[in-house]
C-alpha cells in the first residue's frame, strides 16, 4: 500500500509525516481530521446509541417531560446533577428533539487547561500567539445551527465567565487575537454537578451568568435515589453490549436485588462500566451475586466510616489477622488502587477533581496514578 492511500485510509498514519518541531495549528487541524473520521466510523446505523433517558421511575419520567417541553424552545438549559448520572444524555436528546439542523457540539470546561480554553471555544485569527499560523474556527462557531454543550460550567475560569456572558447576551463571539464581531446561532446547553449557588456566594461563580443559563433548569437524581431504574438500565446496557460485541449477559434475581441495594456513588456511569467489565469477566453467562464487584454485595461497602464504626460495634467483630499471615502492603494497595479508578470514573477522568474527592493534592493522585498504571 502506498503512503498515499494510507493516509487516505488511516490520517492517524500522518502523524509520522508532519515536519518536526510541529506547528500547533497543523496539528490541530490533524486532530479535528482524525476526529471527524471518527466520529463517521461511529455514526453506524448498528450501534444502538441511543439518547432517551432512561428509567421507569417517577423521576426519570418528570425528566424526559421536562426534555419534551424545552427542546423545541430554544430556551437556555442548565442540567444538574451528580457526576454519572447521564447530564450530557439529557442535552443529545434536548438536541435531537429541538429540530436543530446543525451539529451536536460538547466541550468539558474541566478537562481543558484554562490558558486553551478561549481558544478552544471561540477559535483564534492567524498570529494571534506563537503557532498560530493560520485563522481556526472554534467550537462556538463548529456547533452553527445546532446546540453546544458545555460540561461541568462550574469550573470554568472567572475571565471566561465574563466572555461567556456576553455571547449569551449577544450572541457573537471574537476569536482570539481578532477584533470582529462574529454572530453565533447556537443552543447552549450547560451542565455541572456542583452547587452553582454556594459557588457564587464564595465568589467563584457569577451570579448573573447562572441566572443567563439556568432559564429552563433540569436536575437529576442520583442512582440511588431511583433503584427502580436500574433493572431497565440494565437491559439497555446488555442489549448494547450484545450489538457492539456480540456477548448476551442474564442476570440473577439475588444480583439484580443486591444492584438495587448498592449505592451507585459513580451513578448511571458506574452502572455502564460495571455491565462492560462483567462482559470481559464472564461473557455468555449467567451473573449471579457473587459475580458482581466488591463493593456491590460486601454490606461494609459503605463509605460513611460512622456507619462502617457503627456496624463493627453492633456485631462484636474485628479485623483479624489470618493465621498463615497475608501481604499487608499488597493488600492496602489494592485497595488504594480500587479507589482511586473508582474517584477517576466518577470525575470523568479530571485529576483534579477525583484528588479534591478523596483529600489529598493533586501531584500526589497523579504520581499514585503512575505508580498504579492506571493511565494507557
Amino acid at each position: 500500500m502506498n503512503e498515499a492511500r494510507l493516509h487516505d485510509l488511516y490520517p492517524w498514519a500522518r502523524l509520522h509525516a508532519l515536519d518536526y518541531p510541529i506547528r500547533l495549528d497543523e496539528l490541530g487541524d490533524l486532530l479535528d481530521e482524525i476526529h471527524a473520521d471518527h466520529a463517521a466510523g461511529d455514526a453506524s446505523p448498528s450501534l444502538p446509541k441511543s439518547s432517551r433517558f432512561i428509567g421507569q421511575s417517577t423521576d426519570a419520567a418528570a425528566v424526559r417531560r421536562l426534555i419534551e417541553q424545552v427542546a423545541p424552545s430554544g430556551a437556555t438549559v442548565l442540567v444538574t446533577g451528580e457526576s454519572g448520572t447521564g447530564k450530557e444524555v439529557v442535552a443529545r436528546q434536548i438536541h435531537e428533539l429541538s429540530g436543530r439542523k446543525g451539529p451536536f457540539v460538547a466541550v468539558n470546561c474541566g478537562a481543558i487547561p484554562e490558558h486553551l480554553l478561549e481558544s478552544e471555544l471561540f477559535g483564534h485569527e492567524r498570529g494571534a500567539f506563537t503557532g498560530a499560523a493560520s485563522t481556526r474556527e472554534g467550537r462556538f462557531e463548529q456547533a452553527k445551527g445546532g446546540t453546544f454543550f458545555l460540561d461541568e460550567i462550574g469550573d470554568m475560569p472567572a475571565v471566561m465567565q465574563v466572555k461567556l456572558l456576553r455571547v449569551l447576551e449577544e450572541r457573537v463571539i471574537e476569536r482570539v487575537g481578532g477584533t470582529q464581531s462574529i454572530p453565533v446561532d447556537v443552543r447552549l446547553i450547560a451542565a455541572t454537578h456542583r452547587d452553582l449557588p454556594a459557588r457564587i456566594a464564595a465568589g467563584k461563580f457569577r451570579e448573573d451568568l447562572y441566572y443567563r443559563l439556568s432559564v429552563f433548569p433540569i436536575e437529576i437524581s442520583p442512582l440511588r435515589e431511583r433503584a427502580e431504574d436500574i433493572e431497565p438500565l440494565v437491559h439497555v446496557f446488555v442489549k448494547r453490549m450484545h450489538a457492539t460485541c456480540g456477548v448476551q449477559l442474564d442476570f440473577a434475581i439475588d444480583a439484580l436485588e443486591a444492584m438495587r441495594n448498592y449505592r451507585w456513588p459513580g451513578n448511571v456511569r458506574e452502572l455502564a462500566n460495571m455491565i462492560e467489565r462483567l462482559v470481559v469477566t464472564k461473557p455468555n453467562g449467567l451473573i449471579g451475586a457473587r459475580d458482581l464487584p466488591w463493593p456491590i454485595v460486601t454490606p461494609m461497602a459503605d463509605t460513611d466510616p460512622s456507619v462502617v464504626d457503627a456496624r463493627l460495634a453492633q456485631s462484636g467483630q474485628d479485623v483479624r489477622l489470618p493465621e498463615d499471615g497475608f501481604d499487608l502492603r499488597r493488600y492496602l494497595a489494592d485497595i488504594e488502587k480500587s479507589i482511586i479508578r473508582d474517584a477517576l470514573e466518577q470525575c470523568d477522568g479530571v485529576v483534579q477533581h477525583a484528588a479534591e474527592r478523596l483529600g489529598i493534592g493533586r501531584t500526589t493522585l497523579v504520581e499514585k496514578i503512575r505508580r498504579y498504571g492506571l493511565r494507557d
